[in-house]
């Protein structure tokens, strides 16, 4: 069997939280990946699964007392800056959520793109070999500040140059 990647380390987490603190406003943050990723190397983050975690004003308030009753929650990861969130057709794109209260408080959560499982197998998962995951999330309206918890879980693998010429060949492409 031949393997797209070798396993560098075992699964670990990146964690990064975004505060959204006015309604109808993209919000971004980052998560610095340039000590897992090494062109010389042919070094890559291998994401396995992205996990969103929502949350009111403080980590104990109710999420939907801060987002107000009918109003939504976006949130997306891309490895390309974007600058806003992105439809699901654009490749950059590595996951994304969803969090939305009902007119009467009532919750509902999907993820629009899946899987935010990869999997975790040496071939599974989404290869990056940007310095940047890029995240942003919007809410409709809101009361409070909302916080998003991004959780990743990766590994770094090494890859063939061929694979690796092709990721970052594809990445680029992305960026048109």
């Amino acid at each position: 069997m031949i393997t797209m990647a070798t396993k560098k380390t075992s699964m670990f987490t990146l964690t990064e939280r975004l505060t959204i603190t006015a309604a109808d406003t993209d919000t971004f943050a980052t998560i610095d990946l340039g000590s897992y990723v090494d062109v010389g190397d042919r070094q890559a983050l291998q994401i396995h699964s992205v996990d969103f975690i929502f949350q009111g004003t403080t980590a104990d308030a109710d999420v939907v007392s801060d987002l107000g009753n009918g109003n939504e929650c976006l949130v997306q990861v891309t490895d390309l800056n974007r600058g806003s969130l992105v439809f699901a057709d654009d490749r950059s794109l590595v996951a994304s959520g969803n969090l939305a209260a009902d007119a009467n408080g009532g919750r509902d959560m999907a993820a629009d793109l899946f899987p935010d499982n990869y999997g975790k197998g040496s071939d599974d998962g989404r290869f990056v070999v940007n310095d940047q995951l890029y995240i942003v999330g919007h809410t409709t309206n809101q009361i409070g500040p909302v916080n998003i918890t991004v959780r990743v879980n990766a590994s770094i693998v090494s890859l063939s140059a061929k694979d690796f010429m092709a990721i970052a060949i594809q990445s680029t492409a992305a960026d048109n």
